[in-house]
């Protein structure tokens, strides 16, 4: 594209964002010292191009998946938000996120980004620890037991286990204490190796609640938790509820999370925020959806990502900082935990 068509094509879509109606080429006329037969000519080229198209009732354009991506890679200037530097950051919110324990940390940055864009904020958490430092059984009725796995950094991961017998408060002392005594400091899947060899010497009933705890503890260990925050504003954006088909389906993947967390990883391994925008990436398979990530680590190395849900038609040079910026802040958060 030439100069003329690219600035024509960043001024449709930023009028096109800021009140939702197809722009004519009167509108942009007004802006431009060209007249509205030059630009209409202008917009067919950038028609025949994909990145704009004409809605069937109306003469205006709006910006297609191809248009929006042409715009965030080439014509988008972000500001510079001023109210979310570190500096300047509320008290309040600098101090659920750095006074707060790793997970209350991340659930905090995914109700800020959501409060700041007024979409669905995303929090891909990382894998929890594969090695514990201590254990302990609490019996909570007959037959079921809750697992308490306190991982070296002192985050807590606690399973339910349901037990083939009723055990009495002794043995799951003994269970609990065996286990720290022999393996702490270790994974779960060396415990698995080297339980095997001391099953021997313990009664068989004990035995199962040993291999029902390392199942639990490997489970644990290899999960990743997408935490979700404020996905019902999302009902409250006109382009999304316009087709409650593609609503249906944004909901489905909440509820589903595998998608989200096959994207969220996949931003995990990129540097710097990333935009993905419906229908012209397969990882967001749904139009008129944008999505908009930012890595978050510990000490300069990665460990998730933070990211917003929206729809395509939102500010980009609002909600990129907002995003940026909150990573940073969550990672910040971590190093000092």
């Amino acid at each position: 594209m030439d100069e003329r068509a690219s600035a024509l094509l960043k001024a449709l879509i930023e009028q096109y964002i800021e009140d939702g109606q197809p722009v004519g080429s009167r509108t942009l006329s007004k802006r431009f010292e060209l007249s509205p037969a030059t630009i209409r000519n202008v917009m067919a080229d950038l028609e025949e191009l994909g990145l704009i198209h004409s809605p069937h009732t109306s003469a205006g354009r709006v910006p297609t998946p191809k248009g929006y991506r042409m715009f965030v890679d080439r014509l988008l200037a972000v500001r510079h938000y001023q109210t979310l530097s570190p500096e300047n950051i509320n008290s309040e919110i600098k101090d659920a996120l750095l006074h707060a324990s790793p997970g209350k940390a991340m659930n905090a940055a995914a109700e800020l980004v959501s409060n700041l864009t007024q979409f669905a904020g995303v929090v891909l958490t990382p894998q929890r620890s594969h090695v514990f430092r201590h254990i302990e059984f609490i019996r909570l009725s007959e037959k079921r037991i809750l697992l308490i796995i306190v991982t070296p950094d002192g985050d807590v991961q606690n399973r339910i286990l349901s037990a083939a017998r009723d055990y009495a408060e002794h043995e799951l002392l003994e269970a609990g204490n065996f286990f720290n005594q022999h393996f702490s400091g270790k994974s779960f899947d060396v415990v698995r190796t080297e339980l095997a060899r001391e099953l021997a010497a313990l009664k068989d009933d004990i035995s199962q609640l040993m291999q029902a705890a390392v199942d639990a503890g490997t489970d644990a260990s290899a999960e990743e938790t997408v935490l979700i925050s404020g996905e019902r504003r999302l009902l409250d954006v006109t382009d999304m509820t316009s087709d409650m088909n593609h609503l249906r389906k944004m909901f489905d993947l909440f509820e589903q999370k595998s998608d989200l967390i096959q994207l969220l990883d996949i931003s995990n391994r990129s540097q710097g925020v990333q935009i993905y925008i419906g229908g012209d990436s397969r990882l967001v398979p749904m139009e008129n959806v944008s999505v908009i990530t930012a890595p978050y680590g510990v000490d300069g190395k990665i460990i998730g990502t933070l990211g917003v849900i929206g729809p395509s038609r939102m500010s980009y040079d609002r909600v990129i900082p907002i995003v940026d910026i909150t990573a940073r802040l969550l990672s910040n958060a971590l190093s000092q935990y």
